[in-house]
């Protein structure tokens, strides 16, 4: 195996924190502010891993055990998610389907590890995500499906390279992902990760019990999310140049993230946190695009 398959490994554990800096950066500049440093991230991870935990009397091991299994699940998700014009280290026929429920296992712990805590808020929070996810997950997986099917493999890093960004199915399923994406990583218009309202909080509500390594943990899982989704989006746009043309490949890679974190921050600055009865709508939509890219490569 070739050294450049384990660079989106190390891309995303070096630069994933910096994507959430790039994205409050731009929001700060189109509203006029100076905003928080490129690399805040990178400092709240390191004080929380400096700082001590604490935990309620009232929780189990699960509630220690959410975001460990969290952060796991999402290095198992980097490992399939291939770098540009490479397969990925953790590559095997079927690995989308394991792609994806990692994304839901590192979900269903962090639910678990909130309802643990046995606080209203945080079981609010659980609900609302549980209900998001099971309208989004979908939609990923027809997407991936339609990809799939196009490409005829289940081979995420078969599946990226036969991708072609020219053909109406995937701008289809281009579009859906790109809701998802808004969606899993608690980005506006379905959340908003800096509101300080705990009626409105979705995933910072789920983890308000949580400090010291174990709220690293899962800022370090949610980064590595955030930038594993991008990179499935970003290797859908973008071609490899090669499996020998990895510096190119690897530049490609950053800044597609870059670009897609920049236009985060502008959807972001443009659009408001919508309604909870509007976002059923907005992922059935999404739905919608990935099942009739679906259909269209069935025919």
């Amino acid at each position: 195996m070739h050294l450049e398959a384990f660079m989106n490994i190390f891309f995303g554990i070096v630069f994933a924190p910096l994507l959430a800096g790039i994205i409050s950066r731009v929001k700060a500049r189109v509203a006029g502010r100076t905003g928080k440093p490129l690399l805040q991230l990178y400092f709240d991870i390191y004080k929380n891993f400096r700082r001590g935990a604490v935990y309620s009397t009232t929780t189990s091991w699960l509630f220690r055990a959410g975001p460990i299994v969290g952060l796991a699940a999402a290095l198992t998700a980097l490992a399939i998610a291939p770098p540009l014009g490479s397969a990925a280290p953790l590559a095997f026929t079927g690995d989308v389907l394991l792609f994806a429920y990692m994304l839901g296992l590192m979900r269903f712990f962090t639910v678990l590890a909130a309802l643990d805590t046995g606080s209203s808020f945080e079981g609010m929070g659980a609900s609302r995500e549980v209900f998001f996810s099971a309208l989004a997950e979908p939609v990923l997986l027809l997407g991936l499906a339609a990809v799939a099917r196009k490409a005829g493999t289940l081979q995420l890093s078969e599946l990226l390279a036969a991708a072609s960004a020219t053909s109406p199915e995937l701008v289809l399923v281009l579009a859906a992902l790109c809701i998802v994406f808004l969606c899993e990583n608690a980005r506006i218009p379905f959340d908003d990760p800096n509101t300080h309202l705990e009626l409105t909080m979705i995933h910072e509500v789920m983890v308000l019990d949580h400090s010291g390594p174990d709220f690293a943990f899962i800022e370090c899982g949610a980064a590595l999310k955030m930038w594993v989704l991008g990179s499935v989006i970003v290797g859908l746009v973008l071609p490899g140049a090669g499996e020998n043309a990895w510096l190119v490949n690897g530049a490609a890679m950053l800044a597609g993230m870059f670009v897609l974190a920049i236009s985060v921050g502008t959807v972001e600055s443009v659009m408001a946190r919508l309604r909870l009865l509007r976002v059923p709508q907005l992922l059935m939509t999404a739905g919608a695009l990935s099942a009739f890219a679906f259909i269209l490569v069935m025919r």
